[in-house]
């Protein structure tokens, strides 16, 4: 890590030398001269001094922002900790903060950032591939036809699902279909408490699946789905035809995107036993770039 904390602690001393091609943002190859701290804190003093000299068009800002947290996301994949993160991103903000508005290092910044993203601000769709499993971003809205805007399925044995941001409000859902026809009453979404953890819990992350990377439950916060319906066949996981759609409170949408990209997040579908006991079956998606694909909604 003394190599990695190094190039983070020395990224303070510059001014961007902004910025990057579209391909950085993980449509193509990344940038091959800048690493993924060098981006975060590009981005990351770009979006603070945005926000504070309303330097960009909304379109530009909201594409500076996505990539921003897809930098993040990298760079947290590249072994940096999320407190050498959170540090590098106060840095950034700083030196935002200390830059007058009208500066000349300021306007040449904004300029190249103008130029690097206006193309990608009109962009409709977009994949944020992870370590094991992908998302789809799509900012194609209708005001009849339910879509999912952005999505990540999953199989969990017979049973497969579709779990992410759906329609133009951006509700959270899991729409499932499970191969024995079970009817569960209701659904349950399990994410790691950011208040009360110090980072994620990835164990044996590239042996064992996503179950090994999901917080235990005393580290966890459970969001219980608020609506159960049939789900809308154009929600449904491919081929399906019918199946159970299960909203979520808009809560788990911002304790998600805190969530490092590396983790999982737990869905839980709750039965009733023979016995009367609750019967739970679980599947898992990767957290990934889901701040990302939030960000580039907007």
């Amino acid at each position: 890590m003394t190599s990695k904390t190094k190039t983070l602690e020395g990224l303070t001393a510059r001014w961007p030398g902004i910025f990057v091609a579209i391909a950085a943002l993980g449509v193509a190859t990344a940038v091959q001269a800048a690493t993924a701290a060098d981006q975060l804190y590009e981005r990351t003093l770009m979006t603070s001094a945005d926000a504070r000299c309303r330097l960009f068009k909304p379109g530009v800002g909201s594409a500076l922002d996505a990539a921003r947290a897809q930098a993040r996301g990298a760079t947290l994949r590249s072994g940096a900790s999320e407190a050498q993160v959170t540090a590098l991103e106060a840095r950034a903000q700083s030196k935002a903060g200390a830059a007058p508005c009208n500066s000349r290092d300021l306007t040449t910044a904004a300029d190249r950032v103008r130029k690097a993203f206006d193309g990608y601000s009109t962009m409709l769709r977009m994949t944020y591939p992870g370590d094991r499993a992908t998302w789809q971003a799509d900012r194609s809205v209708s005001a009849t036809i339910p879509i999912w805007r952005l999505s990540q399925p999953a199989g969990f044995g017979a049973d497969r699902l579709v779990f992410g941001l759906e329609g133009r409000a951006n509700q959270m859902r899991a729409v499932v279909v499970f191969a024995d026809a079970a009817q569960p009453y209701t659904a349950r979404l399990v994410l790691r408490d950011t208040l009360r953890t110090q980072g994620p819990y990835l164990n044996a992350r590239n042996a064992k699946g996503l179950a090994a990377n999901a917080a235990p439950r005393n580290a966890s916060r459970v969001f219980g789905a608020e609506t159960r319906d049939s789900a809308p066949v154009t929600l449904l996981p491919a081929g399906a035809k019918t199946g159970l759609s299960f909203r979520f409170p808009r809560d788990a949408i911002d304790a998600m995107s805190r969530l490092d990209p590396r983790e999982a997040a737990t869905l839980e579908f709750v039965f009733t036993g023979r016995a009367g006991q609750d019967v739970v079956r679980r599947a898992y998606v990767e957290v990934g770039d889901f701040a990302a694909g939030r960000a580039f909604l907007r």
